[in-house]
């Protein structure tokens, strides 16, 4: 596989349409701070990180519902930046997300963070995905 965060947005939007209370990701790095920026932000209930015989792991996302209604917290998953198209941007370029509404998850030299953490600090890199 070459593109594990478009498999992990796959796995999340597919548990997502199925009505999964939880759903199973192989662990990465990367993931595990994208998978950090949607509990902090609110779009999933809760994570856990395992380890697993082969020294990988697995990351099991609690995925987020209205108790009423049943709708879920995340709409829209959209991967921006691929291994065959990067899409960068600057801090002056930076996205918005359903007008200020959604977040963007960049990948800068200051780690993974927030199109809005990036323009507090002033800082560009590589658009990874839109979440609303």
């Amino acid at each position: 596989m070459t593109d594990t965060v478009s498999d992990y947005l796959t796995r999340v939007r597919n548990a997502i349409k199925a009505n999964h209370r939880i759903v199973e990701v192989p662990a990465s790095n990367l993931k595990k701070e994208i998978t950090k920026i949607l509990f902090e932000k609110g779009y999933i209930l809760n994570y856990k990180f395992e380890s697993t015989e082969n020294n990988q792991g697995v990351i099991k996302i609690a995925l987020k519902y209205h108790p009423v209604t049943k709708l879920p917290a995340i709409r829209t998953l959209d991967r921006v930046s691929s291994p065959g198209l990067r899409k960068y941007s600057g801090v002056d370029k930076m996205p918005r997300v359903l007008n200020g509404l959604g977040i963007a998850i960049i990948s800068t030299s200051k780690g993974v963070i927030t199109d809005k953490e990036a323009k507090k600090m002033n800082v560009g890199g590589e658009v990874l995905c839109y979440i609303s």
